[in-house]
């Protein structure tokens, strides 16, 4: 009996080591758990300290464009806070569309997406034409930041801070050649936190190709709107603004004007310097020292830098070809003066103008003798049909021969340059500048009645 007895509490003690083993093992593994979760919790915590220290900084570089008025405003304001500063500054502004205005708007295409930001043109209650900008929801910006962090929420709103800097931008920055803002939808008031929508004026994107190939007085205009647009950002409420992403697809045009159209790598900052070696330009093909001012910063860099880009970009393209012969000599002294950065963006906008005056007044054309339409046979109140016409380059028309003149003078001087011209016809339409628009043509059938509209007809010789 007594070994039965034994073996019952050698039994008992085995069964109670296996549980007693069994019971550490299992707070062993949810010790673990605990650690797994409470280190899961910590590295989150330490991303989202990271997330709204990059969010801190964003509201930071917004803070040198504000107004006085609001550079009080603490960066480390609740972000729910901060769709009262968007309100404010919209005050006071022409930009007084918000979200209603996006009810029933319809989506037409997507003119462009980057990094950053998509643009969609788009046509509003009514008709109205505008063009939207939004966060690239798949654009490279935000793909690094889920990446990095995880939050999509807090990424939405870090990306979101570009187009917020280009808003206040768009505010300070109101010019003829830079594109207008119409108003902003925000979803901070919604907890819908970095939804922001920008409303811009519609543009179309500027084609190059399709610049080069029109009249030299079209292309002038391009090259007069970045001279008028870069004179204003020397002198801007910010100070002196540099374009630091200077590209032609940063610009629209809006009834042929040039309008800047993306402003979020504007910058106003100033470049420190102890001496003029610090105050280099560099570009692909050539180099620029500017002098180191008295106060330590590199004088004229932004309004140098701006200059040169349109010169690479935009002049060496668009300003020489076929310009007027009258006008030849000033606009090789633009190019030669850009090219080399020998003049300020005072002495480049005078110099555009003074083309633009001497160009609408006619007196480049003083050479012409003024009896050069003696050899016409005028008829007024007339225009031509059955017409028989021939193409010249560039023209208004591609079916024809339609230049701008400053006079029928003008026109007859063309109209001898040209074998095929028998005549040619001033509409009373008129181009930018308020010169003619004159039809030339090889032949036509009979004439028509027409108020506002006069034939010259060469006259044969015997």
């Amino acid at each position: 009996m007594g070994s039965s007895v034994r073996a019952a509490a050698l039994l008992a003690l085995l069964v109670l080591s296996i549980l007693l083993s069994l019971l550490i093992s299992s707070l062993q593994q949810v010790g673990t758990k605990t650690s797994r979760f409470s280190s899961r919790d910590e590295e989150k915590k330490l991303l989202r300290a990271a997330l709204n220290q990059q969010l801190n900084a964003r509201r930071s570089e917004i803070l040198p464009l504000l107004p006085r008025d609001f550079r009080t405003f603490d960066p480390d304001l609740a972000p729910e806070l901060e769709a009262g500063l968007w309100t404010e500054l919209a005050r006071g502004s022409q930009a007084t569309m918000g979200c209603g205005s996006l009810v029933d708007m319809r989506a037409q295409e997507v003119l462009g997406s980057g990094y950053t930001k998509l643009v969609v043109k788009v046509s509003l209650a009514g008709g109205q034409p505008a063009a939207l900008k939004l966060v690239n929801e798949k654009g490279i910006d935000m793909g690094k930041c889920l990446e990095d962090f995880g939050d999509p929420q807090g990424c939405r709103e870090l990306v979101s801070y570009k187009l917020k800097k280009e808003m206040v931008l768009f505010q300070r920055l109101q010019h003829p050649n830079i594109i207008q803002l119409k108003g902003h939808c925000s979803g901070e008031a919604g907890g819908q936190r970095g939804r922001v929508t920008v409303i811009l004026e519609q543009g179309n994107p500027l084609q190059m190709i399709q610049l080069l190939q029109s009249p030299w007085e079209d292309r002038f205009r391009v090259c007069l709107d970045l001279a008028r647009l870069l004179h204003f950002l020397s002198r801007s409420p910010l100070g002196s603004v540099a374009l630091l992403d200077f590209q032609p697809r940063q610009f629209v045009t809006v009834s042929g004007s040039l309008k800047l159209t993306d402003l979020d790598d504007a910058s106003a900052r100033e470049t420190r310097c102890r001496a003029d070696a610090d105050c280099l330009l560099q570009f692909p093909h050539r180099n620029f020292t500017l002098p180191c001012s008295p106060r330590g910063v590199c004088e004229g860099l932004n309004e140098k830098m701006n200059i040169y880009n349109a010169y690479r970009y935009f002049f060496t393209y668009l300003l020489p070809h076929q310009a007027p012969p009258g006008l030849t000599h000033l606009v090789d002294q633009i190019m030669n003066s850009t090219g080399e950065l020998k003049a300020d963006i005072n002495q480049t906008l005078e110099a555009f103008e003074r083309i633009l005056l001497l160009y609408q007044s006619g007196l480049h054309l003083d050479n012409l003798p003024p009896s050069i339409t003696k050899d016409y046979s005028v008829m007024q109140g007339m225009a031509t049909s059955g017409n028989v016409e021939y193409r010249c380059w560039p023209s208004y028309s591609q079916q024809g021969c339609v230049l701008s003149v400053h006079s029928a003078n003008e026109a007859a001087h063309i109209c001898n340059s040209h074998s095929q011209c028998t005549s040619f016809t001033l509409s009373g339409q008129k181009t930018w500048t308020g010169r003619l628009l004159a039809s030339f043509r090889s032949n036509f059938s009979h004439l028509v009645s027409h108020d506002s509209s006069e034939v010259y007809v060469r006259q044969t010789k015997l």
